[in-house]
């Protein structure tokens, strides 16, 4: 049943469709790793990385509501079931436990590298085929680089 009709050819559909759900698996995985890791630091400078993981959690959140939200803009019902983001999640696993700021801040580093990645792929992918979602993942993909960037320097 198609509820709402894209004005994107089938084939255009076909290839943003595959990139905004890759891009809301990515983002809500994101979030929730970057959760769990918020609420099992430990270490010296538990105040910073603690508050800094809450960032990319609030920045992973709205990108994948503003992702989700153009998919069915575009007639694609997006999918943030757990089973698919678990199944479809570029990510690594994060260990269970307390976790030392030093290793949050490299799960933090590896994450968001693996996503950002993915992302400047979908980016490549959706250029001819949807410059407004491109556009949305482009922004999206700043985001994460910034937070990669912030990242990296607290291990530097």
């Amino acid at each position: 049943m198609y509820v709402v009709k894209s004005p994107l050819s089938d084939s255009d559909l076909k290839t943003v469709s595959e990139a905004l759900q890759g891009a809301l698996v990515d983002l809500l995985d994101l979030s929730l790793v970057a959760k769990q890791v918020h609420w099992n630091v430990v270490g010296p400078r538990f105040r910073s990385v603690h508050l800094q993981l809450d960032e990319v959690v609030d920045t992973a959140r709205t990108d994948s509501d503003t992702v989700a939200e153009r998919a069915s803009a575009l007639g694609v019902p997006p999918d943030g079931r757990a089973a698919t983001v678990a199944a479809g999640s570029g990510i690594g696993a994060v260990t269970d436990g307390w976790v030392k700021d030093t290793d949050a801040v490299q799960t933090l580093v590896d994450a968001l590298g693996a996503v950002i990645v993915r992302m400047r792929g979908r980016v490549a992918a959706t250029g001819e085929a949807d410059p407004v979602s491109q556009d949305i993942l482009i922004g999206i993909t700043a985001d994460l680089e910034k937070h990669h960037w912030m990242f990296q320097a607290e291990n530097g």
